[in-house]
């Protein structure tokens, strides 16, 4: 037997955030990251409008973009000694990521991390408080998934929670908050969407449910990404839109590899002061392993579909895998996203190297291999992997060399 969870209710559109009047409780905590919520106003009205729904409010701010596992556990010490009844996370992936982790420390204070990231391992939530999500990012779409990424940095790994138990029950979707995301934010955040939808529909456990999903957002990205990231109001709405088909999509379908290389290597290499955005590693990443997983029949007719649906052209299955993946290397130009990883870092291409010099790289390569075929996201991938496969492919991703294997 199979299953498709979502939300319980998707508010969306203008003036969504104030379906936080009608929800029903004593107290609430309000989870948020690094400011840009309180600058535009968003915070205070979000607080206004629970107080409205005759809450009592207590803020957790500051939540890190990539939140560590002590942000998780302070922030469920917090709410451990408040009692809420409803968990409200505004923002980007991180804080709504971060909350979904201490709702569940809070409900069960007796798992540990290691516990909460077995996956679809969680006892039932919802004991104690409920989840409304809100989303200001149009990338990660956790309001409407069933994971949550959190990040430790002693052991320089992103974990993946996958649970359907963290689904939240509330997801809403304002277009006036995803106004606010600079351009570079909207660049990284679409190519993460557009690699959700493109994974999900090649995953192994795609379904007739998931896939009408995956499609359509990856029609919708393919038509409103470039707008948006040069400010088009009307486009950045449907990509606000279009991430959220994809979250549906994937948080069912599952994704595959280009994740597990996303996950390990994002804080691979922090001792450098060298961050690999989850997007944009995403969008380095995904025409290689396109290329890689069209060695699979099924996953190349797939791949030959979606050219399909975005009107690439072509000729037979081979051509038009082939120009799906040059299609993925040109948007991410057209959105100053480097074509490797041995130029992420500079705003100029050519240029001799980024921040994660060559040496470094090498050194640590065999490492990040072996995590990422033991992230969550493998498993789904249409290729079995083996870790000289990923240590292959990342190779290929520093240096932008081609996969033919």
């Amino acid at each position: 037997m199979k299953r498709f969870t979502v939300p319980r209710d998707i508010r969306y559109g203008e003036g969504a955030l104030s379906a936080l009047r009608e929800l029903t409780g004593r107290r609430a905590v309000l989870c948020t990251g690094g400011g840009s919520m309180k600058k535009y106003g968003f915070l205070d009205t979000a607080m206004d409008y629970l107080h409205d729904a005759g809450m009592e409010v207590r803020l957790i701010e500051g939540i890190e973009p990539d939140p560590s596992v002590d942000t998780v556990m302070r922030g469920a010490d917090i709410m451990t000694e408040f009692q809420p009844d409803w968990i409200v996370a505004i923002g980007g992936g991180s804080p709504i990521d971060a909350a979904k982790a201490m709702w569940i420390k809070y409900e069960h204070p007796e798992m540990t991390f290691p516990e909460m990231c077995v996956p679809f391992g969680l006892p039932p939530l919802r004991k104690k408080a409920r989840f409304c999500a809100i989303a200001s990012t149009s990338g990660t779409a956790t309001e409407v998934t069933a994971f949550s990424v959190i990040t430790d940095y002693r052991a320089g790994i992103k974990y993946p929670i996958a649970d359907f138990e963290i689904t939240p029950d509330i997801a809403i979707l304002d277009p006036a908050l995803a106004l606010t995301m600079p351009d570079k934010l909207a660049a990284h955040t679409g190519m993460d969407a557009l690699s959700h939808a493109i994974e999900s529909y090649v995953s192994t456990a795609a379904t007739d449910f998931t896939d009408p999903l995956s499609l359509h957002a990856i029609k919708m990205i393919s038509e409103n990404l470039v707008k948006s990231y040069n400010g088009d109001k009307s486009a950045r709405e449907k990509m606000h839109n279009a991430q959220c088909l994809a979250g549906m999509a994937f948080s069912n379908g599952l994704l595959g590899i280009v994740h597990s290389m996303a996950h390990k290597t994002g804080a691979a290499f922090a001792d450098l002061g060298a961050h690999v955005v989850h997007g944009a590693a995403n969008a380095m990443y995904l025409p290689k392993v396109i290329a890689y997983n069209a060695r699979d029949p099924r996953a190349a007719a797939r791949y030959a579909r979606i050219a399909d649906t975005i009107g690439l052209g072509g000729e037979g299955e081979e051509d038009k895998v082939a120009r799906l993946a040059e299609y993925i290397r040109e948007l991410s130009g057209k959105l100053n996203i480097p074509p490797s990883l041995r130029h992420y870092g500079k705003d100029s291409y050519p240029c001799e190297c980024g921040f994660i010099p060559e040496d470094v790289f090498l050194e640590r390569v065999g490492r990040i291999a072996a995590a990422a075929v033991e992230d969550a996201c493998t498993g789904s991938n249409p290729r079995e992997t083996t870790e000289d496969d990923m240590r292959r492919l990342l190779l290929a991703a520093y240096y932008d060399t081609p996969v033919d294997f």
